[in-house]
């Protein structure tokens, strides 16, 4: 997967979890939690959807990395099968 399909599916899989959010309006940079008000249920939810989509298991104790959207593409792309 390209950065930008990981950019994508992560946005989307946020839209599912958060559905008032605005994710046309996220900074890649910024904590995710911060701009979109996510709480630990939802990063939970997040790290299982990712995994539901791409096969990805995302440990609780990596879930800093997933912070940012910049973060998780990092994070994601070394993990996602080709």
């Amino acid at each position: 997967m390209t950065d930008n399909e990981i950019k994508a599916l992560v946005l989307r899989e946020l839209k599912k979890i958060a559905p008032e959010a605005e994710t046309g309006d996220i900074d890649p940079a910024v904590d995710l939690r911060e701009q979109i008000d996510l709480d630990s249920m939802d990063i939970l939810n997040l790290a299982i959807a990712i995994h539901a989509a791409t096969g990805v298991d995302i440990p609780e104790s990596d879930y800093p990395e997933m912070a940012t959207l910049d973060r998780a593409v990092a994070y994601l792309r070394p993990r996602i099968k080709k």
